[in-house]
């Protein structure tokens, strides 16, 4: 994984055909062999291919001998994981800004900013060779009435900070803990989604 701040890199790496060629690139690639796939003149890829490579979203891998040329095998250096703020800066001003828990202009502001600090923190973590400790919880809840959702929120609330109360110690490694609710998407398959528990270690 990568995490992209720069909004030159993000503007070469967004059109269509870039998107496309950085997909194909997480398995080594020459530029005939993208070229054909995509059914496009070789010339063109191999343009594309220059500009990604120059910007340091791909990187040469191998090259080869092939009918007296050579040829270059490149791959996309990682996953692409790109700074919210860098598509909207008034994502920061959201986060900021607006702090009622209710809005959803605060929930997106508060998940662009955990994408962005995770992201760079597992990038660190990479490099170094580490795994970053991260949990994630995730479920669904049916609500009957609008109403339910403030006293749901209430009671959620209190059962954190008890649990936070339980577990937080002055000299610890602070985490931060984020509970966040939206509408899910309406699914054709009318059962509840089970409940998901994901953690990453740290070696």
């Amino acid at each position: 994984m990568r995490y992209v701040e720069d909004s030159e890199q993000v503007r070469l790496a967004l059109s269509p055909i870039r998107r496309r060629l950085l997909e194909l690139l997480r398995e080594p690639a020459s530029a005939t062999q993208l070229a054909s796939t995509l059914d496009l003149p070789r010339q063109r890829v191999n343009y594309h291919l220059r500009e990604l490579e120059k910007a340091g979203l791909v990187e040469l891998v191998e090259e080869r001998q092939r009918r007296g040329l050579t040829e270059r095998i490149l791959r996309a250096t990682a996953t692409l994981i790109v700074d919210p703020l860098v598509v909207d800066p008034l994502l920061g001003q959201a986060f900021t800004e607006i702090q009622d828990q209710y809005a959803a202009e605060h929930l997106v502001g508060v998940a662009a900013a955990t994408v962005r600090d995770v992201a760079r923190m597992q990038s660190t973590a990479e490099a170094d060779g580490k795994r970053l400790l991260t949990f994630t919880l995730e479920t669904e809840v049916r609500f009957a009435e609008p109403g339910d959702v403030h006293r749901f929120t209430d009671a959620l609330t209190e059962a954190v900070r008890r649990v936070v109360e339980e577990f937080d110690t002055a000299d610890g490694r602070p985490y931060r803990l984020i509970a966040g609710a939206h509408p899910a998407p309406r699914r054709t398959d009318s059962s509840q989604a089970p409940t998901q528990h994901r953690t990453e270690g740290e070696s």
